[in-house]
């Protein structure tokens, strides 16, 4: 182990896992066989970490968050430690926080964040740059590209995919008014649907099974399974094609 790493006496590391310098593992951390830290890494403390797991240079695992004095969102610190399962890579700079569980699989781009208290499934990819807020879930082999803004108390479900730069909301009051509190929430996104590049889903709309969601569009109403919807704001264009649907189980 090298000398220039802070390592916690009570933190377990399998023997065959490959650390890099200038990294600091908390009270507790337990990392996996196989796994591989690059640079400059920060794991926080009970942080449990799977085996075959890459972490690069300058992430943050497993960050308590502290909330601004005018956030509506109410300090609950602290909270369980992060969870990442086996094969699961973290690109560079990263920021994943505590209360939050990865399965097997998942690949986090570089610069990416996930708030706390998310579930994220098996074989799920989170593009480079994206942001995912807290408690949001996300279902095994989701894809959602570069630069997308997962807003808080999202459900996506599997085989949901989402292009670069879409923006997702939760607050139709805009941060307004205490009735605000009773109603926010964010799209809920079922299995198999799709959401063109640059697309903007208003607050507590549902997609259906299938749904497809065309480049651009806003959103403002709850799609129709297997409908694909297109414009400012979206309307029904015609049905999916059938060629396009997920394979029946």
């Amino acid at each position: 182990m090298k000398e220039t790493n802070i390592i916690a006496q009570n933190a377990k590391l399998d023997a065959s896992c490959k650390i890099g310098y200038f990294n600091v593992f908390g009270e507790n951390v337990v990392i996996g066989e196989g796994a591989v830290i690059g640079n400059n890494v920060t794991i926080c403390p009970g942080t449990v970490i799977g085996k075959n797991v890459y972490i690069g240079n300058n992430c943050v695992i497993g960050k308590q968050p502290r909330l601004s004095k005018t956030s509506t969102i109410k300090n609950r610190e602290p909270l369980q430690p992060l969870q990442l399962g086996d094969d699961c890579t973290i690109g560079e700079n990263s920021v994943l926080y505590a209360g939050t569980t990865l399965g097997n699989n998942v690949f986090i781009g570089d610069l990416a964040s996930v708030r706390e208290r998310c579930k994220i499934g098996n074989y799920v990819v989170v593009g480079r740059g994206t942001a995912v807020e807290n408690d949001t879930s996300i279902g095994d082999y989701t894809k959602i590209q570069t630069g997308v803004y997962i807003t808080a108390y999202m459900n996506i479900e599997d085989h949901v995919f989402i292009a670069p730069m879409v923006t997702t909301t939760n607050d139709n009051f805009m941060g307004r008014t205490e009735k605000r509190f009773k109603y926010v929430k964010g799209a809920h996104i079922k299995k198999g649907s799709r959401v063109g590049g640059n697309s903007i889903l208003l607050p507590g709309i549902t997609l259906e099974e299938e749904s497809f969601v065309a480049a651009g569009a806003l959103v403002t109403k709850d799609v129709p399974a297997e409908t694909l919807v297109m414009g400012v704001p979206a309307r029904p264009a015609r049905k999916v094609a059938e060629e396009e649907l997920l394979p029946q189980e």
